[in-house]
């Protein structure tokens, strides 16, 4: 049995092997890296012309990115992009995918670090875009969280209406992480955990 906790410096948090699993498994291990996992100028949209791709293997791929969120609060956004286009996926959505992954193919050794830390500032920062949905022109929020230094929830929804300004846009990712920091004070406060 083991005894009680003396020492301890950190946690980290990666998924090295799993990444170099997938590239394996999706046929990308003879591709060059991207800086970025999404087009900044290029938006997908449903591509009603485009030639359709097998649905479960779409599912697939958005499948085991989503799973690799967990440590990589950096392709999120545009997992979650990607993953609107599971009904009804076409080549260029395929495409997208496969910039993730190609992304991931330069990025592999990236980690979250969590070090021991005595203070417990909640931190939270929120942003949107603005009517960026092309199909039914709603905002999207993106959050994260930290407590100390240390990210601890992350994540985009796309708004339930339809914002008129941008203002209105950040104003609602705003009260998505206000939400999110009393949701994680009660928790912490639950376990005895004082917050600043």
């Amino acid at each position: 049995m083991m005894g009680e906790l003396k020492f301890f410096i950190g946690i980290k948090i990666h998924q090295q092997k799993y990444i170099k699993e997938l590239i394996r498994k999706f046929e990308m291990e003879n591709s060059h890296e991207m800086s970025t996992p999404m087009a900044a100028d290029k938006k997908l949209s449903l591509d009603e012309d485009g030639k359709p791709v097998d649905e479960t293997t779409y599912r697939g791929m958005i499948g085991s990115l989503l799973y690799l969120t967990a440590s990589r609060p950096d392709i999120m956004f545009s997992v979650c992009v990607c993953a609107r286009y599971q009904s009804s996926p076409k080549e260029s959505h395929v495409s997208a995918v496969k910039r993730i992954l190609r992304y991931l193919i330069g990025t592999s050794k990236l980690y979250l670090w969590y070090p021991m830390e005595c203070h417990f500032d909640l931190i939270g920062y929120s942003d949107a875009d603005y009517a960026g949905c092309s199909v039914d022109r709603k905002s999207t929020s993106g959050v994260a969280t930290f407590v100390g230094p240390c990210i601890i929830t992350w994540g985009s929804k796309k708004q339930n209406s339809v914002a008129l300004s941008t203002a209105e846009a950040e104003y609602i990712a705003a009260g998505l992480v206000c939400t999110q920091l009393l949701w994680l004070k009660q928790q912490l406060c639950d376990y005895g955990v004082n917050v600043g």
